[in-house]
């Protein structure tokens, strides 16, 4: 096969399109910790729709529930295990 016809041919791999991470029976709703914490990253922020693969009615939900369980205090800022915030106020530990 000549090497400009090869240019044209697709490929075969097929495509699979992922499953919405928000399921039809899921509340979007400040009180499901176990749905809002899938959408916030380690640094404690929101994550965007393009990695969410949400919709835009979706996010918009997401995040006012986010910002609703920030007022509440019910989601810590940063998650504590190994944060980066530890570590910067973490005192030398000298060697007398």
């Amino acid at each position: 096969m000549d090497k400009s016809k090869r240019l044209f041919l697709k490929s075969k791999r097929s495509f699979r399109r992922r499953l919405p991470l928000i399921q039809s029976g899921d509340r979007i709703d400040y009180r499901n910790m176990s749905l809002i914490s899938r959408f916030i990253s380690e640094q404690g922020k929101i994550l965007s729709r393009r990695v969410n693969r949400l919709t835009l009615k979706q996010q918009r939900l997401i995040t006012i529930a986010i910002k609703q369980v920030r007022i509440l205090s019910s989601l810590p800022a940063v998650k504590s295990q190994g944060s980066t915030l530890d570590r910067r106020w973490k005192l030398p530990s000298w060697s007398t």
